[in-house]
């Protein structure tokens, strides 16, 4: 079901809400988080589909921001969907126009539900510092993309400038499997005997450099990026001298392959993950990723990002 309103107020909103859970039924109260997106008009439906998929394990209330025309007349439209438009969560809508088209927790703190975590994510634009922002201050978790602006360093650095605990960043989300199946090689290989690593992939990507930052944080040794066309990362090797350890996946391919010393060929599943996949990973989380942290604030600043970052070449 779909309910539009136009020109309408977030008091409006509440009021059209508690009335279709009385005539109908159809607003469940059994919502453990409130997911609040702030996002524009072009990428609203793709995020509430992402919504709408990930509440199906996380029953959540989503309200998305989109934001307008700043310079247009003042106005707050909506629409609420419930039933089978909106998964296993209800979801509005929210379409700011002039001043409305700035973030603002005025306009959300009516649609809370109570006594609920509630998570932020900005698929868009990144604040300068997210746990200071008019959203974030009331998020338990926060949730970024580094990946989708042209400057992927300088959104990283940023994020780490103005980096608390809550923050993550779902291109070091897509890196779980990789993580996962690296960590495991040094189950049992001496991880000491590893004297270098390069990372294969695309250097512009943000999770590129997240994966090189863990590694430089991990194993304390020189890590290095190799540009290769396309994106996503395709092969991590470690440098031995009892021979290299390398975990490669072709273009294209959903099965990697890891090649070890005197060892068969592993082959490895290894999808590139939806954002589907991602936020509902990030919502199983409502304490701090610690790691994340500690390698936002302490692999990456020793990782060399010169073959990125053209203002330090």
């Amino acid at each position: 079901m779909l309910v539009d309103l136009q020109n309408t107020t977030t008091a409006t909103l509440v009021k059209e809400m508690d009335r279709l859970r009385e005539v109908g039924g159809v607003v469940a109260l059994g919502r453990v988080l409130t997911l609040i997106v702030s996002t524009d008009a072009d990428r609203a439906e793709s995020v509430i589909q992402a919504a709408n998929a990930a509440s199906r394990e996380h029953p959540c209330r989503v309200i998305v921001y989109a934001a307008g025309d700043p310079n247009a007349v003042t106005t707050l439209d909506a629409q609420i969907r419930v039933g089978g438009d909106a998964g296993a969560s209800d979801v509005v809508v929210l379409y700011g126009h002039g001043a409305n088209a700035t973030e603002s927790e005025s306009l959300v703190s009516a649609l809370l539900l109570p006594d609920a975590p509630i998570v932020v994510w900005w698929t868009h634009q990144i604040p300068e510092e997210p746990a200071a922002s008019p959203l974030g201050r009331i998020a338990h978790r926060r949730i970024m993309d580094t990946s989708v602006g042209h400057d992927v360093v300088g959104s990283l650095r940023m994020l780490r400038k103005g980096y608390s605990a809550g923050d993550t960043d779902l291109a070091w989300t897509r890196l779980t499997g990789w993580r996962i199946q690296l960590a495991a090689i040094f189950d049992d290989v001496d991880a000491s005997t590893v004297r270098s690593v390069t990372v294969e992939g695309a250097v512009d990507s943000a999770s590129t450099i997240l994966l090189a930052a863990w590694l430089t944080y991990r194993f304390q040794v020189p890590v290095t990026m190799a540009r290769t066309p396309g994106q996503g990362i395709r092969s991590v090797r470690f440098v031995r001298a009892e021979g290299d350890i390398v975990l490669a996946r072709p273009a294209g391919q959903a099965v990697a392959s890891l090649y070890q010393q005197n060892r068969p060929v592993q082959r490895i599943s290894l999808p590139r993950r939806s954002a589907q996949d991602c936020l509902t990973e990030e919502l199983r989380r409502m304490g701090p990723d610690d790691i994340f942290g500690e390698v936002l604030q302490r692999g990456l600043p020793r990782t060399d990002l010169k073959v990125v970052a053209p203002s330090e070449r």
